[in-house]
């Protein structure tokens, strides 16, 4: 479509950023992996045109090596996700918010498993096979290792077709090679001196006991309909316990969503990133109580979109039909989280059932325009959750 306007092609790749588990059982490896990749930006007149998809991947392996601080690992992946695709002008943040909900239109968005609207969206079917391979290195002073890793191999969408937009096959941004380079912590057989020592992966659904009432009021000055839901999340924790010291890190995604008026949806959405420290209070038997404390990343993200836009090529030629706002900076929270862990198949791991509450408090100014949103990304939040530890 293009080449057929004498335009030049989009540039290829993509950059990914994510966080994973490994549990090595034997030889064989169960894992999972959450995926952010962003392609490279293209231009075209005042437009910038942009591309992401989101990834979870559950992995199954097999060890080709022995257990030592060397390891090599083939492993296939079989997941679900997300595809943003968007032209847009650089207006993300404005001054006037009220002018913006007048005239919103930058471009255009076309999103397919829209996980904006909720994590619960992801879909489409993925695979990914590659290898995996890595050194562990002892650090002074720590039982964990520091796990330096890399992967290659091929990502696909096995289904032809799955990722079709406004009439254009987006196919080929879930599918290619790629080469990966990363970091982790690892808890060596040889050095579990404590019984519950140990590195576990957790999946949790949650209530953000926030609403965002002063965005509302504007939606409403401005004939749009304002958000009446209580955000919810879904979200994974990698969550360690060395000496009844908990380290984790947690990543969720908290979604509004609805009709903003006749022919036009919006959409209210934060990601949030944190890395937690705390203490394990209380253990008795198979119960557990812990204090933790954060401090990370989150943003917050406005979108209202057109329903009645052209297929391509009619859509390129003239594509103000949407709008996005975005500002982002520093959380932090506190938390306190009661466990039950149950040992299962012969005590090989341990199933976790949790329950997490705690507080977040931003500690940057959120702007969507002139309007601070401060107050909707501080609050109180519950979360309950299920997981897997050694």
């Amino acid at each position: 479509m293009l080449s057929d306007k004498g335009i030049s092609n989009l540039r290829g790749g993509y950059s990914t950023l994510g966080i994973g588990y490994q549990y090595r059982l034997s030889d064989f490896i169960l894992g999972f992996e959450l995926y952010q990749n962003t392609g490279a930006n293209s231009y075209y007149k005042d437009y910038i045109i942009d591309n992401k998809s989101t990834r979870f991947y559950l992995n199954v392996g097999y060890s080709l090596t022995e257990e030592g601080k060397f390891h090599l690992i083939h492993y296939m992946s079989l997941g679900a996700g997300y595809v943003n695709f968007e032209m847009l002008k650089d207006q993300r943040k404005v001054d006037d918010l009220s002018a913006f909900l007048q005239q919103p239109e930058q471009g255009f968005i076309l999103r397919e498993r829209n996980i904006h609207k909720g994590t619960q969206n992801f879909g489409g079917f993925l695979t990914e096979i590659g290898f995996q391979f890595g050194y562990d290195l002892g650090v002074p002073g720590l039982e964990e290792n520091i796990s330096l890793l890399g992967k290659f191999g091929y990502s696909f969408s096995p289904f032809e077709g799955a990722w079709k937009m406004n009439n254009i096959t987006f196919d080929n941004l879930q599918s290619g090679a790629f080469f990966r380079l990363g970091a982790g912590i690892s808890m060596p057989d040889e050095n579990l001196f404590f019984p519950d020592a140990g590195i576990g992966v957790h999946f949790f659904y949650g209530v953000n006991f926030t609403n965002p009432d002063k965005l509302n009021d504007y939606l409403v000055n401005n004939g749009l309909s304002p958000f009446n839901e209580t955000p919810n999340n879904i979200g994974m924790k990698i969550i360690g316990e060395n000496r009844r010291w908990i380290y984790s890190f947690d990543v969720f995604n908290i979604a509004n969503a609805g009709r903003a008026d006749e022919n036009r949806e919006h959409t209210l959405n934060s990601v949030r990133l944190y890395g937690n420290y705390g203490y394990q209070l209380y253990k008795m038997r198979n119960l557990e109580l812990g204090v933790t404390g954060g401090l990370g990343y989150g943003n917050i993200r406005y979108t209202l979109t057109n329903n009645n836009k052209p297929d391509f090529p009619a859509l390129f030629e003239e594509p103000d039909y949407d709008g996005y706002l975005k500002t982002s900076g520093i959380m932090g929270k506190s938390e306190v989280m009661v466990a039950y862990a149950i040992p299962v198949f012969n005590k090989m791991f341990r199933l976790v059932t949790s329950a997490h509450a705690g507080y977040e408090l931003p500690l940057s100014t959120y702007k969507l325009g002139e309007l601070n949103m401060s107050s909707y990304m501080a609050g109180p939040y519950l979360q309950f959750g299920i997981g897997l530890r050694p």
